[in-house]
This record gives structure tokens, sequence and C-alpha cells, in this order.
């Protein structure tokens, strides 16, 4: 079965980007509450239980149609929240020479890649989450996702992302998304999102 994973800091670690109070509920709450429903889901095929996360979702177009929604909903929910938590330190790491290099190849700077992830994630329509996703040829794209959809495909991988859903920022910044954005590159771990990008 699938458990939910430990944060390497604690819940008031972040603060004053992300206070304690938002921290426990997405973690303990929301994201453990998507585990609970994938397992409950998968239990119908037991199985599944035993696969790997992202081979789980790599492959859940062959599910029948039960099993697919819930690996869609649960599955995404916890993959997405798994990879934003880890993302979040309150002593950020620097971004390797080798993932520096592509976004300068691809975006011609770290500030432009910021500046589109910034808008992309600022324009999401309601609940959704805005990714950095390294493409088969190893270049980088900035992309958007709805509920909780993930770009993982067997040719594109994330490797950074946030969480728009309001329950992420809600009793701190309500309705000022924006801010909440500024405070998530604020305790973005890049030594983490550079990991992701060399696995």
């Amino acid at each position: 079965m699938f458990v939910l994973p430990t944060l390497k800091y604690e819940y008031n670690a972040l603060e004053p980007f992300v206070d304690a109070k938002t921290m426990e509920i997405h973690h303990s709450k929301h994201h453990q509450g998507y585990i609970n429903k994938l397992n409950t889901a998968l239990q119908a095929d037991s199985e599944k239980l035993n696969m790997n996360l992202a081979d789980l979702i790599l492959h859940k177009d062959s599910f029948d149609p039960a099993i697919k929604k819930a690996v869609t909903n649960f599955g995404g929910g916890h993959y997405n929240h798994k990879m934003f938590f880890d993302l979040l330190s309150p002593t950020p790491g620097e971004m390797s020479s080798e993932l520096a290099q592509q976004v300068n190849q691809d975006f011609a700077s770290k500030d432009a890649m910021l500046e589109e992830f910034f808008n992309a994630a600022a324009g999401v329509f309601g609940s959704g989450w805005a990714w950095l996703v390294k493409n088969q040829d190893g270049s980088l794209t900035v992309q958007t996702s709805a509920n909780q959809d993930t770009p993982l495909t067997a040719t594109q991988k994330p490797i950074m992302v946030i969480d728009l859903w309001e329950h992420a920022y809600y009793l701190q910044y309500q309705n000022r998304r924006p801010e909440f954005i500024k405070a998530f590159l604020s305790i973005l771990d890049w030594q983490e999102v550079s990991k992701n990008y060399a696995a």
C-alpha cells in the first residue's frame, strides 16, 4: 500500500513563506487523503498496490475505467504532492551546471524561464499545477495541468511543480495567488530540481 512520505522539514520551517497551519493541513489531510483513496480504489486489484507510483500512472490507460479514474485523480494527487513537497526547503540549494546550461539553451536565461513559469502558474484557471518538464531529448518546457493531471508520460518527465489548488495557499494568501507563486520560488530547492533533471 502507498504511504504518506515524511517531510524533510518541520511544518513551520518554511515560514514566513508558507505558514505552519497550511503545511500541516496540506500534508497530513490533503496529501494523506489522496493516498487513502488511492489505496481503497486499488483494493479491487491488489497487484497494482505493489506497483511503483510512476509506473502506475504511466500504465493507467491499460486499466479498466474505474481504476484508471482512481489512478488519474488519487494517484496523480499523490505523485504531484510528493514532488511539490520534496521541492521545498528552508535552505534551498543551487541549480546544477547541467540544468543551468539546459535552461539557458531553452529559455535564454534562468530569469526568462522563471518569468514564463510564473506567468503560466498565475494563468491557471481554477485548480491545477504548473510544471517544468524534461522532454525525451533533454529539452525543457513549461506546462500546466488541471485538477490532479500530471504531464508524466513515456517521453516527458516533470522535474518541478507548484501546487495551485487553493488549499496550498488560501489560509495565508487568500486570493493573492501571484504572491504565493513568488513565495514558492523563494523556497524552491534548485538542488532537488537538478536531481530530478539528472535522474
